[in-house]
């Protein structure tokens, strides 16, 4: 019989104890097509699950015995299964691990390539079409996660390599918040303006990110409290350099000319998006920015809330 990937991780899954740890957080019954097969990684996961070690071939037996789900033909033929599985301790150990992460990667693509068709054809009634981008996404983010953490000890030398390590960073265009944050914002980090009422906390943020964009960043903007026009406004009084009383009376071919000499400044862009008052959340803000990628190929350098 043809030796397969599904056969081979199965195997692996009763005999090697290091393997097993490693893939199976990743694997997913769904990736197994033949039932007979998804019956006995099933028992497997409770197996693990359960008693923190690999089955056997016995117990693995002496389980299935106990599942009410198959008839007499599908019994045998999980016994028959199971009796096959022999371990080979020759296969090389990063070429298993890295041909069933492209087995997970390929099944979880396959297998939303298939409910999408479901959502388009009607079959699936929960959904609509605009939860296959999101299907998608998560399908091709499979992969499987090599670190287990840091370990202080013998990972000293990529520790020190770390505090040595020059960060980009996004530089402000004032000079005393250079000084204090040691030369602006570091990439993935969250970063809070605290301020009182009336304060300037909005008009602060409209002016940095008025500096990101002059700097070549994707910057997108969600209000919450001002309309997008307002925002907006304060932005252009930044960049034309003019108080926001002269932007009102700046004529139309005037205002033309300097939107265009900003756009030919900058390679970035400035999307600028509202919200009602009390209305959006976390989710509200992560569609968003999915639906900017698809329908204007736009990615946020930075984000300001």
């Amino acid at each position: 019989m043809l030796q397969t990937i599904e056969r081979t991780a199965l195997t692996q899954l009763v005999s090697n104890e290091e393997y097993a740890r490693k893939v199976l957080p990743f694997i997913k019954r769904d990736y197994f097509s033949d039932r007979i097969e998804r019956t006995i990684f099933e028992e497997i996961t409770k197996f693990v699950e359960k008693y923190k070690k690999i089955p056997t071939q016995t117990s693995l037996e002496i389980e299935v015995q106990s599942r009410k789900d198959l008839n007499e033909t599908d019994f045998k033929k999980v016994i028959s299964v199971i009796k096959t599985l022999k371990t080979d301790e020759n296969v090389n150990f990063d070429w298993l691990v890295d041909t069933t992460e492209q087995f997970c990667k390929d099944k979880a693509v396959y297998n939303a390539i298939v409910e999408g068709i479901q959502i388009i054809d009607g079959k699936d009634k929960s959904r609509n079409a605009d939860a296959i981008p999101n299907i998608l996404t998560e399908a091709l983010s499979v992969g499987f996660d090599n670190t287990v953490g840091h370990d202080y000890l013998l990972d000293s030398d990529s520790r020190y390599d770390y505090y040595h390590k020059i960060e980009e960073k996004i530089p402000f265009d004032l000079e005393f918040f250079n000084k204090i944050t040691k030369g602006g914002l570091p990439p993935k980090t969250l970063n809070i303006v605290l301020a009182g009422t009336g304060v300037g906390k909005s008009l602060f943020m409209c002016h940095v990110s008025a500096n990101c964009l002059a700097q070549g960043k994707n910057v997108l903007y969600i209000t919450l409290e001002m309309a997008e026009e307002r925002v907006a406004e304060r932005i252009d009084a930044n960049l034309m350099n003019i108080s926001m009383e002269d932007l009102y009376d700046l004529p139309k071919r005037m205002y033309d000319d300097k939107i265009q000499k900003i756009k030919k400044s900058t390679t970035g862009k400035l999307i600028v998006k509202e919200y009602p008052t009390a209305s959006a959340h976390s989710g509200h803000f992560r569609g968003l920015i999915k639906e900017l990628a698809l329908k204007k190929s736009f990615k946020p350098d930075i984000l300001f809330i």
